[in-house]
């Protein structure tokens, strides 16, 4: 069974022609054809910047998958009842049947704001994991974050991916340590750079998606029809289960 997967950053639907445009990521998603998709720089009622929307709620409704988020920033404003958060989502045309959330904090005092979604997803009676984060540019906190990360993947009995914007370079020593354990399905299937960022003049590739080796990756493609609708272009690649 062939599963289309995403990972996009979507700078909170603010495009690099400035406009604040969540319906432009929606048809962009859809257009895609992606079963599972893992998003970044995701708002929940955050501030003026997105106009206090819950943005992976209306994506979900839009496109009518089920959805979790974790937020890497939480916040309570006076006299709100809702907290303002900022984070990590995915989206999915099967059931979500499990959601954790891991908060970063290694260091006491330092809140960066990072975090790991983890989540378990049906498909048809198979269980896929399914994680998403977006990792800190501070190089102890990035080993601390791909440390964690794997040790994490090492402990399931279950095939995963793993989506994001990493903040690493291939052959860093990040990049090695996670594909210590998973296959980089840009290395797997992809052609050329794979460079996702910036948008309008890509240079350098951020973003990835990782997956089990009991996983066939069969293709892998950036997606460069919208650049404007985020300072990231999505990244999609076909898994075989």
């Amino acid at each position: 069974m062939d599963i289309s997967i995403m990972t996009f950053n979507i700078h909170h639907g603010k495009g690099t022609d400035q406009r604040l445009d969540l319906q432009r990521i929606a048809e962009l998603i859809a257009e895609s054809g992606a079963d599972i998709i893992g998003l970044n720089e995701v708002d929940r009622h955050f501030s003026k910047r997105s106009r206090y929307e819950d943005q992976i709620s209306r994506l979900a409704k839009e496109l009518e998958m089920e959805h979790a988020y974790s937020p890497s920033v939480s916040l309570r404003s006076k006299g709100s009842q809702s907290k303002r958060q900022y984070g990590n989502a995915l989206l999915s045309r099967f059931p979500i049947v499990e959601e954790q959330h891991h908060l970063f904090n290694f260091v006491p005092g330092l809140i960066e704001g990072r975090s790991l979604l983890e989540t378990a997803i049906d498909i048809d009676g198979r269980l896929l994991y399914a994680f998403v984060t977006h990792l800190s540019l501070h190089p102890s906190l990035h080993r601390k974050q791909t440390s964690y990360i794997a040790g994490r993947l090492q402990k399931l009995d279950k095939p995963a991916i793993v989506l994001g914007d990493w903040n690493m370079k291939p052959r860093s020593r990040g990049w090695k340590r996670v594909t210590g354990v998973l296959r980089d399905a840009w290395e797997a299937a992809g052609d050329g750079a794979g460079f996702t960022y910036p948008s309008r003049r890509p240079k350098k590739r951020l973003d990835y998606i990782f997956a089990s080796p009991s996983l066939h990756v069969t293709a892998a493609e950036v997606v460069t029809k919208s650049p404007k609708a985020s300072d990231h272009l999505p990244l999609t690649a076909v898994v075989t289960i």
